[in-house]
């Protein structure tokens, strides 16, 4: 099994990731297909594809950070699931660096949610209680909320503050601390991220 970095999208092997990343992925949780160009750019950011005997099998899309790695998408292509791919790119991954690993989920309030945070738990990811919103890019969608999952160690509330204010790949420099310890941070034409300084029940 092979990771390969691709570093633009004329690559062929682009345009199989690109079909997978728009299947597996919904509208507010994508990037357009001109912010994956640019994006791509960014020497920090990382698309990478799974390959196994010579068959495409997913993609992890990252950032590399000073101090952590962030997983912006994984996927594994619909044959491989069930099949424990995921689990061996994921600990490969792990292993590969020596450096805390960052990713998001949405909350565990459906069996398919509670499923995914089952998977990463099982790879030794840690699921963070402190929660903040994906404000929609299109009219008419809910904003999304989400949590942060992280290896190997727990983080606390002002390490998920310090991660969307200083790491976060969609935020701008301009962070608003409110009164109410909720944090706004404008995106790049894709939203707005709000932090709230809370844990679930």
């Amino acid at each position: 099994m092979k990771q390969l970095k691709l570093e633009n999208t004329s690559n062929k092997l682009f345009l199989m990731a690109r079909e997978l990343y728009e299947a597996a992925f919904p509208l507010d949780e994508r990037r357009s297909e001109d912010a994956r160009a640019r994006v791509m750019m960014n020497p920090k950011y990382n698309f990478d594809i799974i390959i196994n005997n010579n068959e495409f099998i997913g993609f992890l899309l990252w950032w590399d950070f000073k101090t952590l790695r962030y997983i912006e998408h994984f996927a594994t292509t619909p044959q491989q699931r069930n099949r424990g791919f995921g689990k061996l790119i994921l600990e490969k991954f792990m292993k590969s660096i020596d450096k805390p690993i960052l990713l998001e989920v949405e909350l565990p309030n459906s069996n398919i949610n509670q499923q995914r945070i089952n998977f990463y738990e099982r790879t030794g990811f840690k699921l963070n209680q402190h929660y903040y919103e994906l404000h929609p890019a299109h009219e008419g969608h809910l904003p999304v909320q989400l949590l942060l999952m992280s290896y190997p160690n727990f983080l606390s509330a002002e390490d998920v503050k310090r991660f969307i204010k200083k790491c976060h790949p969609g935020a701008s420099a301009s962070v608003t601390l409110a009164p109410t310890k909720v944090i706004s941070v404008a995106l790049y034409n894709e939203g707005v991220f709000n932090f709230v300084s809370r844990t679930l029940s």
